[in-house]
């Protein structure tokens, strides 16, 4: 997300960065270029007028004016108007109710209400610690129930089972007594959507909303459709009392229209973004971050918190315990660094979060396609386990059987080898010289291309 608008903002600010002085002059015309970004990344006119002035308005200020760095102040002005229109803040769900809290989920369909729903309740599991309960009250789409019992045992979730031939609103006040009877924390109804709103739809909804008085009521809809997804959440914060917004099919929108733009228009926080089909694939939204990463500045609190959600913590431990004994780090320790990494979303999942990735030209960012790791651990699997646990085995004739095994070439093995030592050298300067060591070997791979440059084929 934001990929385009990114591109052009950072250019338009990048000129103004080495400015010794700002005149209004060039302000007006730094302004305006804004303008047509956002435009062009399909953020609705209003939103954009209301952005423009304020900017405007601070930075022909002394704010900017008397800076002895005007160029960074007025970068920094625009970051944080950009993290207010979208929210300022990460807005929690509200879940300190009388168990069991109830999440109603409403939206259009196909905008990914039920994949959100496995995946909220996978959130909430793993993240708040919370015993949750899933139940469909879409007796329109049979499809839809089947789907959802699916997710809820992938996710690890009960589900409550319901049939087409019953009422919405029966379905949620049985599902709501079956979830006090098991101690829940959290009930979240999937419900009905529609092709387009529709009266109908709508009356349908507002009854099952007055029924069950859910303590959140979350409107979910698809990225993609920029304007428009901002425009749909409208009509249904007129109809009801929403509490915040789920953005769906995020990693499919490079123009971040509809995150600038549904917060202004509805008045309601974009409480999380969904990316991709995996269950995992829900971030709580952070707008400073999220500003962040529009102006080029990444997002490392995210990669962070990512790394400690995802990471096996035993795992890592055991690791850092063996290089700090002094024991070599071998081709066995560097596989399971790989798989680590590809439960993180791959180099091509990590890349939006770095800073400074907007400067990098959209050819070389091509060029990782998200085969590189799987490639990778599929040479290391062509391996015996003598050959990964003693590396200097590894001769010509070897890496030529490993190559085929893994269908790679020996150009291939004799990569990942290259990036093999360099990571084996890095680990022997942690256990030697701590953090200065490690730094040290890390400045060096950089400048390698660590951690992948395999040719896309």
């Amino acid at each position: 997300m934001f990929e385009s608008l990114t591109q052009r903002l950072t250019g338009t600010l990048q000129r103004l960065r080495g400015h010794g002085r700002l005149t209004e002059d060039n302000i007006r015309e730094a302004t305006r270029e804004v303008r047509i970004a956002l435009l062009e990344a399909d953020v609705a006119l209003p939103v954009v007028s209301a952005l423009i002035e304020r900017i405007k308005a601070r930075a022909v200020g002394q704010e900017v004016l008397t800076s002895l760095t005007p160029g960074q102040a007025l970068i920094k002005i625009v970051r944080d108007e950009l993290a207010e229109v979208m929210g300022a803040a990460a807005s929690e769900l509200n879940l300190n109710v009388q168990p069991p809290a109830v999440i109603l989920m409403a939206g259009l369909q196909g905008a990914g209400k039920t994949t959100t729903v496995g995946k909220l309740g996978k959130h909430l599991k793993e993240r708040r610690k919370k015993k949750v309960m899933v139940v469909s009250a879409d007796v329109y789409r049979p499809a839809a129930i089947e789907q959802l019992r699916t997710l809820a045992g992938q996710v690890g979730v009960t589900f409550f089972p319901s049939d087409a031939g019953q009422k919405p609103v029966d379905i949620v006040r049985a599902a709501i007594a079956e979830a006090k009877k098991t101690f829940m924390d959290v009930l979240i109804v999937d419900t009905a959507g529609r092709l387009a709103i529709d009266e109908a739809m709508m009356a349908e909804i507002q009854a099952l909303h007055a029924a069950i008085d859910p303590a959140e009521t979350l409107f979910v809809v698809d990225a993609m459709t920029g304007q428009d997804a901002a425009n749909t959440a409208k009509a249904f914060a007129d109809a009801l009392p929403l509490t915040g917004v789920v953005l769906t099919k995020t990693d499919g929108d490079a123009r971040g229209g509809a995150a600038l733009s549904v917060r202004h228009i509805t008045g309601k926080p974009i409480k999380f973004v969904g990316v991709g089909e995996k269950p995992d694939g829900l971030d709580v939204f952070h707008p400073d971050r999220a500003a962040n990463r529009i102006l080029d500045m990444g997002d490392v609190l995210s990669l962070v918190e990512q790394v400690e959600s995802q990471v096996d913590q035993e795992k890592a431990k055991k690791l850092a315990e063996k290089v700090a004994k002094g024991k070599k780090f071998n081709l066995e320790d560097m596989r399971e660094q790989l798989v680590q990494m590809q439960n993180m979303g791959g180099l091509h999942g990590l890349m939006d979060k770095l800073p400074g990735m907007g400067s990098v030209p959209e050819h070389v960012k091509n060029q990782v396609t998200g085969k590189e790791v799987p490639r990778m651990v599929a040479i290391i699997d062509s391996m015996t386990k003598k050959e990964r646990r003693n590396p200097g085995l590894l001769n010509g004739s070897r890496r030529a059987r490993i190559a085929r095994g893994s269908g790679t070439t020996p150009a291939d093995v004799n990569r990942l080898l290259k990036q093999y030592q360099q990571m084996e050298q890095m680990m022997s300067k942690l256990s030697r010289g701590g953090m200065k060591g490690l730094l040290r070997g890390m400045k060096g791979m950089m400048g390698s291309g660590f951690p992948g440059r395999f040719p896309g084929r």
